[in-house]
């Protein structure tokens, strides 16, 4: 059993996003530790990509950042390494499936249990392939968590059904990016999913103010932030830590 069940065990998760290596590693490791600090139950950790097809301008943007600087899937194997023997949270990888190909998914994985993961996050990995990953993953106590978008009901229970760490469900189509509303009918979404699965749900694209954190924590189990986190490193940059734990730290007020 992998740890992501310990960030839902104290009432509603709070999950961050940061692009490792933005605006650099050592700025990053202090970002992750200060995230942690102000609450955060369950860290994403996206490894940047040239081509990040899920993500709006403001992750695009990391990546572009973090690449510039030098950042190499090795290197995001060092800085995970240093933060989650620091911290008690578990940490996911949220990258691309190239980034695995390339490395090979059996080394992949090794690496990143090592470095203390629990789990991976697949944008652009199709359900259907989904157990190719799956059956190197379950070696080494990895989830490969399944995103649901809003589409038919039965996709939605038969991708639900074989969940595992937590179900990350879209909160709307299209890139992440923080919005102003959100209008999927989130909550016939979760129901669905809670007939077929104990496994957590939570909500995530678009989620940027402590009201939304509030209301779409009543609907799930946690509630999933990027871009507002990754916007805040944008224009900090080296300062940031100590504004991201403040972030945070609302956010997670919001939804105790």
């Amino acid at each position: 059993m992998s740890k992501i069940k310990n960030a839902f065990e104290k009432g509603k998760a709070f999950i961050g996003f940061v692009t490792a290596g933005d605006p650099d590693l050592e700025v990053s490791e202090k970002i992750m530790l200060s995230m942690a600090k102000a609450g955060c139950d369950l860290i994403e950790i996206g490894i940047p990509f040239s081509d990040p097809i899920a993500e709006g301008p403001v992750i695009q943007e990391a990546n572009i950042r973090s690449l510039s600087q030098g950042t190499t899937t090795d290197k995001v194997f060092e800085l995970t390494k240093k933060v989650s023997a620091q911290v008690d949270i578990p940490l996911v990888y949220m990258t691309y499936l190239n980034v695995l190909f390339k490395y090979g998914y059996d080394k992949f994985l090794q690496k990143a249990k090592n470095a203390g993961i629990s789990g991976v996050i697949i944008p652009d990995l199709p359900y259907e392939e989904k157990e190719e990953l799956q059956s190197v993953a379950v070696n080494y106590d990895i989830d490969v968590i399944s995103l649901i978008a809003p589409t038919s009901e039965d996709r939605i229970k038969m991708i639900a059904s074989e969940a595992k760490g937590f179900v990350y469900t879209v909160s709307s189509l299209g890139v992440t990016g923080t919005r102003s509303e959100i209008k999927t009918d989130l909550e016939s979404i979760t129901k669905a999913i809670k007939e077929v699965t104990d496994t957590p749900v939570a909500i995530g694209f678009g989620i940027n103010t402590p009201e939304q954190a509030k209301k779409y924590s009543h609907i799930a189990d946690g509630v999933i932030v990027g871009s507002a986190i990754v916007k805040i490193i944008a224009e900090h940059g080296v300062n940031s830590p100590e504004k991201v734990y403040d972030y945070v730290k609302s956010m997670k007020d919001a939804i105790r």
